[in-house]
């Protein structure tokens, strides 16, 4: 098993608390629909962990976070995920939670001000506008097509993004853009200025995210050149910034709810009598339950392994990539056997397993594809010198 630190146990026990006494009991809240939580809901469920002194703990002191390492984030962060509000709470989801992290790394600090200091305090959400449809930029970022030309001072955007995360309702959107060189540059924008659409909200599987996913359209957006994100031109490499430690936040907090599916599961089978003996009993069941507890095991063990190596500042990516897929694939087994375990009623909600189901699919497809990780994981290893 893994030993934790004695402050490393007082802040599990810390986050498990929080979220079983406040936000578990949210969890069948009407305001929490097919686009994920209500704005009114999100504030609420904020508020709790202001109160709790949990609020985006990820971010750097100077930005007023708590300037948690990766391994308490790794702790924390599976807690939270135990229910899937517990992210929306604690302001550690997706597209926040990795937004906050680029732009504490790369915004000046006229951007900080204006944009990052009310995202840490959670007043405001924010999305990241790299994804387009086909022929665009998916996987291979390299296909970008929405351009951004210099005239005056300004950066006149025109282009099309879609399953852009957090669309609807945010203040703040971070582009990606191609610029006529071939080069990409990231710039920030207010939502409410002309040539900003956001043409619909996508109807899809997942409804765990604030603001669903969306579909965006440039206009002849205008971005002043002061509100370019770091330097032109380096795009590309502001996305490794922030998609290194935004994979293994995503497997920290889908290890959560992957433990909250598994735990239902045992429960049940604990309980549930089937042909004289408990449902458990039978080998078939009990060892779907143990394979469930070898998948949660590794992946922790992988998750924290790849923690440490991102607080040590040795490398990153190539591990992110590696931890990635490994957990997402690992996770997707658990909570499929749980289904398979709780039988009928995972099909409905009346089961919260149901719910982790539909929303944990996407796991294995957003951040780079499984298969694209794995392509870039054998390439290193085909390339590297022996």
């Amino acid at each position: 098993m893994i030993t934790l630190t004695p402050e490393l146990q007082d802040l599990q026990q810390q986050v498990r608390t929080f979220i079983q006494d406040k936000i578990i009991p949210y969890e069948n809240d009407p305001r929490l629909g097919e686009h994920g939580p209500s704005d009114e809901l999100r504030v609420e469920l904020i508020q709790h962990a202001r109160e709790a002194q949990l609020l985006t703990p990820h971010a750097s002191r100077e930005s007023g976070g708590l300037g948690w390492t990766h391994l308490q984030k790794a702790i924390a962060f599976e807690e939270a995920g135990y229910s899937c509000l517990g992210p929306i709470a604690m302001n550690i989801h997706a597209p926040d939670e990795g937004n906050i992290h680029l732009l504490d790394a790369v915004a000046n600090n006229e951007q900080k001000q204006r944009w990052l200091k009310p995202m840490v305090e959670g007043h405001i959400r924010s999305c990241f506008a790299m994804t387009e449809p086909a022929p665009g930029a998916g996987s291979d970022p390299s296909m970008l097509l929405t351009t951004a030309v210099k005239d005056g001072d300004d950066y006149v955007i025109n282009g099309r993004k879609w399953l852009i995360t957090g669309a609807d309702g945010a203040k703040v959107a971070i582009i990606m853009a191609k610029m006529p060189d071939g080069t990409a540059s990231m710039f920030l924008t207010d939502t409410d200025v002309p040539g900003y659409i956001l043409e619909k909200n996508m109807h899809a599987m997942d409804s765990c995210f604030s603001g669903g996913h969306g579909i965006l359209r440039f206009e002849n957006l205008r971005i002043p050149a002061q509100n370019i994100l770091g330097e032109v031109g380096q795009g590309f490499k502001y996305a490794q910034v922030r998609l290194a430690p935004a994979r293994l936040t995503h497997c920290m907090r889908w290890l959560g709810q992957a433990r909250r599916a598994h735990d239902t599961a045992t429960e049940y089978a604990r309980v549930r009598q089937s042909f004289g003996k408990r449902l458990g009993d039978h080998q078939g069941v009990g060892f779907m339950l143990a394979d469930n507890e070898i998948d949660l095991l590794t992946t922790r063990l992988a998750v924290h392994y790849c923690a440490q190596v991102l607080d040590a500042k040795q490398r990153g990516n190539y591990e992110s990539s590696l931890v990635k897929v490994c957990s997402a694939d690992a996770i997707w087994r658990v909570i499929d056997r749980s289904v398979q375990v709780l039988g009928g009623q995972a099909m409905t909600d009346e089961c919260v397993v149901s719910k982790i189901f539909t929303d944990a699919r996407g796991f294995r497809i957003y951040d780079g594809a499984n298969e694209v990780h794995r392509m870039s994981i054998s390439q290193k290893l085909l390339n590297q010198k022996q």
